[in-house]
């Protein structure tokens, strides 16, 4: 019997020392966190931005890095508005304000014959959308996010 108290009772100091001691970094405010978003279709963009601004309230100190290509750059093109008439390049600078970087894939402008020059400024064309994600999330530890 004495053998089982001993036994309970370094169950629950066991228990109790886990419970105090397994706080990770996702439980505390401003944690170091990459984050790669993938959008491969202009439909989600507005989606994407509202999980990246709360994602960014959650966690103000997170990398994000937005991945566009196909017909998800639709967005980051000059005079690109969602299905309400409101432009996204506003949300697209308050975004990048907060240090968010977007990524629109070379080889959809080219393949799309899209003119770089309209590209929204705060937008940074990179060879391949698809290589892009594919890098960030093997050589740099980003997680991923497909909304």
């Amino acid at each position: 019997m004495v053998f089982f108290k001993k036994i309970v009772l370094m169950s629950a100091v066991l228990a109790l020392a886990g419970l105090t001691g397994c706080a990770t970094k996702s439980d505390k405010a401003g944690y170091a966190e990459n984050v790669v978003y993938h959008v491969n279709d202009s439909v989600v963009a507005g989606a994407a931005m509202n999980n990246i601004k709360n994602h960014l309230n959650a966690n103000p100190q997170a990398k994000i890095v937005l991945v566009t290509h196909g017909k998800g750059i639709d967005f980051l093109l000059e005079g690109a508005m969602d299905d309400k008439g409101n432009p996204y390049n506003v949300r697209v600078q308050e975004l990048k304000a907060k240090g968010v970087t977007f990524d629109v894939c070379n080889n959809t402008l080219v393949g799309r014959k899209i003119d770089p020059k309209t590209v929204l400024p705060e937008a940074v064309i990179v060879p391949s959308g698809v290589a892009e994600v594919a890098k960030l999330q093997s050589q740099k530890n980003f997680a991923y996010v497909k909304p």
